[in-house]
C-alpha cells in the first residue's frame, strides 16, 4: 500500500466493517458516502455547506474536467483542492464510465477510446496513460485506473472483452501513475458474473492496487440482482484494502452494500433528486410538487437537524419549486446530502456498538429504505 493511503478496520459485524482511511488531506471514516462533484462542484452546494453536512470526501470527474477547463488549468490554480476550495480528501474517477455513457463514440480498441467531445465536437483520444496524466495533474487523494464499463444486461462476449481490456488498461494505468502522494484504485468489471469478476479481480491483485472498486453496477440490471451480487462478491475483495462500490445508490442500496462489506460509495441521487424536489427523509421519499404540501408547515423531516429542516416548511419549499426559484434546489439538495451523511453516521455508530444487524432490521422495517409518499 502506498504512503498516500493507510486503511484500518476497527470493528466488524458479519461482513460489514467500520474503518478509517487516512490520506494526505485528512481521514475518512468508513463506511463513507461521497457526494458527486462532477465538474469540481457538488451542484448547488458550497464547500462550507458540504462540510457542515458532515461530508468528509467528494468525488470529481476526470472526463468532464479534462474537457473543461482542462487539467493544466486546474493544476495551475492549485490542483482540485485549491481550485474548488475543498481542503478535505477528493477521489477522481477515471473517465471511463462517462466516455461509454455520454460521449459520441467513434472507436474503441485495445489502445483506448476515441470520442467526440460533447462540448465542442472536438475529437479526443483517452487512454490509460492520458487518464492517469490528467488525474495526476488534478491532484486528488484517491484516483482510479482506466476501465471499460459495459452496460447491463449484455452478452457474455461483451463482458469478457471488457474484463480483458480493463485488466490490460489497469496494468498500463499502474505503470503510468507518476505521483506517490495519490493512492490508485483498481476497478473490477465482469457484470453480474461472479466467475468473470473473480477472474478480473485475481489479475488486478497480481498488478497490485491501494484499493479495489466494483464498477459496472446500477447500469440497467434489476436491483435485487445487484444486491444479491454484492452480498456474494464484495467479501472476496482484499480485506486489508478499501472496498469501493461505484455509482450506488439509494439508502437501501447503501445499507445492502455495507452489509456485504463495502467501505465507500458515490451517487448523484441526493443532488439530482434534490433539484427535482424529491427529498429523502426518515419517513420515506417526499415529492414536494405534490399539492398535499401546499399548506404544510412541517419540516421535510422532523428527525433531521439540517439547515433546511431547521428553517423552512414543506409549504415554502413547494412554493420555491412551483415558482422556479433555484433556492429550492439548493435547500433540498442540502437536506438530501445531510440525510445521506447522517445515514452513514448511524451505520458507523451501529457498527461501533456491535449492533449493525439489529439496526439494519429496524431500517428495513421502516420507511427510510426508500418508500415514496405515493406508496402510502
Amino acid at each position: 500500500m502506498t504512503d498516500a493511503l493507510a486503511f484500518r478496520v476497527l470493528r466488524r459485524c458479519g461482513h460489514a466493517r467500520r474503518g478509517v482511511i487516512s490520506t494526505p488531506h485528512g481521514s475518512i471514516d468508513t463506511p463513507a458516502f461521497m457526494p458527486v462533484g462532477t465538474r469540481a462542484a457538488v451542484k448547488g452546494l458550497t464547500p462550507a455547506q458540504l462540510a457542515e453536512a458532515g461530508t468528509q470526501i467528494v468525488l470529481a470527474n476526470t472526463y468532464h474536467l479534462m474537457l473543461r477547463p482542462g487539467a493544466d488549468v486546474v493544476r495551475q490554480l492549485g490542483g482540485l483542492h485549491g481550485f474548488m476550495s475543498w481542503s478535505r480528501p477528493i477521489l477522481t474517477d477515471s473517465g471511463g464510465y462517462q466516455v461509454f455513457s455520454l460521449a459520441d463514440l467513434r472507436r474503441v480498441d485495445d489502445e483506448g477510446v476515441v470520442f467526440r467531445s460533447h462540448i465542442d465536437g472536438a475529437t479526443v483520444h483517452l487512454t490509460p496513460e492520458s487518464s492517469l496524466a490528467v488525474q495526476n495533474q488534478l491532484g486528488a487523494d484517491l484516483i482510479t485506473a482506466f476501465d471499460e464499463c459495459p452496460p447491463l444486461p449484455t452478452e457474455q462476449h461483451v463482458l469478457r472483452q471488457a474484463v480483458r481490456r480493463t485488466v490490460a488498461w489497469a496494468r498500463r494505468s499502474r505503470a503510468a501513475h507518476a505521483r506517490s502522494d495519490q493512492a490508485l484504485y483498481g476497478i473490477v468489471q465482469g457484470g453480474l458474473d461472479a466467475a468473470l469478476r473473480t477472474e478480473c479481480l485475481e489479475q488486478l491483485l497480481e498488478i497490485g492496487f491501494d484499493g479495489y472498486a466494483l464498477g459496472g453496477l446500477s447500469v440497467g440490471e434489476p436491483l435485487a440482482e445487484t444486491h444479491a451480487f454484492l452480498a456474494e462478491f464484495t467479501p472476496r475483495l482484499p480485506d486489508d484494502r478499501p472496498r469501493y462500490v461505484m455509482g450506488v445508490g439509494t439508502p437501501a442500496d447503501l445499507v445492502a452494500a455495507v452489509a456485504a462489506g463495502a467501505d465507500q460509495f458515490d451517487c448523484v441521487l441526493p443532488t439530482r433528486n434534490g433539484r427535482k424536489g424529491y427529498a429523502f427523509t426518515s419517513q420515506g421519499v417526499l415529492r414536494l410538487r405534490n399539492a398535499r404540501h401546499r399548506l404544510s408547515g412541517d419540516p421535510l423531516d422532523p428527525a433531521c437537524g439540517c439547515y433546511t429542516c431547521r428553517n423552512f416548511s414543506r409549504g415554502y419549499l413547494r412554493h420555491l419549486f412551483s415558482s422556479g426559484e433555484v433556492l429550492g434546489a439548493t435547500l433540498v439538495s442540502l437536506h438530501n446530502v445531510c440525510f445521506y451523511e447522517s445515514l452513514m453516521r448511524h451505520i458507523r455508530a451501529a457498527l461501533d456498538a456491535g449492533e449493525f444487524d439489529t439496526w439494519r432490521r429496524t431500517f428495513a422495517d421502516g420507511s427510510a429504505a426508500g418508500r415514496s409518499e405515493d406508496e402510502e
